[in-house]
């Protein structure tokens, strides 16, 4: 029974290090907090488009560790940034290969809810929702929250 509330609190959201990630993600901790849920926090990676130093080589494994490691490492910080050392619900950094929008939707089978900001990184000023952001509503197999800060 415990995996299955678990499973059922678990609140995936998306964290690129901008500041509408930053909000989605002091949402999903507040929300995580009055249902005693858990928070994902899923960053994405992927190799560089030109790997190698003459064109792209298949990368080793100490790459994959390294680009792993660098991605968990940009999201522990957004993660502190936002809602500090101790938030007040469970916090887990999960970091994936692939495309933000794939890897947002992998993460989120199963969850109760995938929160995402409006916009990320590559978003262009002005637009209501981002690529990543419209790909997750059309296709997660849970409930998608997309938090937009109104400041």
């Amino acid at each position: 029974m415990a995996e299955q509330r678990e499973e059922t609190g678990r609140i995936v959201v998306g964290v690129d290090g901008s500041e509408p990630s930053k909000h989605a993600l002091r949402w999903a901790v507040r929300q995580a907090e009055l249902t005693g849920g858990v928070v994902e926090a899923v960053i994405a990676w992927e190799y560089p488009t030109f790997h190698g130093a003459r064109g792209w080589f298949p990368p080793g494994s100490t790459d994959e560790a390294e680009l792993e490691g660098k991605a968990r490492r940009e999201a522990a910080t957004a993660v502190a940034a936002a809602v500090g050392p101790q938030p007040p619900a469970e916090v887990r950094i999960v970091a994936r290969y692939g495309s933000p929008a794939g890897a947002l939707i992998e993460a989120s089978r199963g969850a109760s809810l995938l929160v995402v900001g409006s916009r990320g990184l590559g978003g262009f000023a002005g637009m209501l929702l981002g690529s990543v952001a419209q790909h997750c509503t059309r296709h997660a197999t849970c409930p998608v929250l997309v938090y937009r800060d109104s400041s």
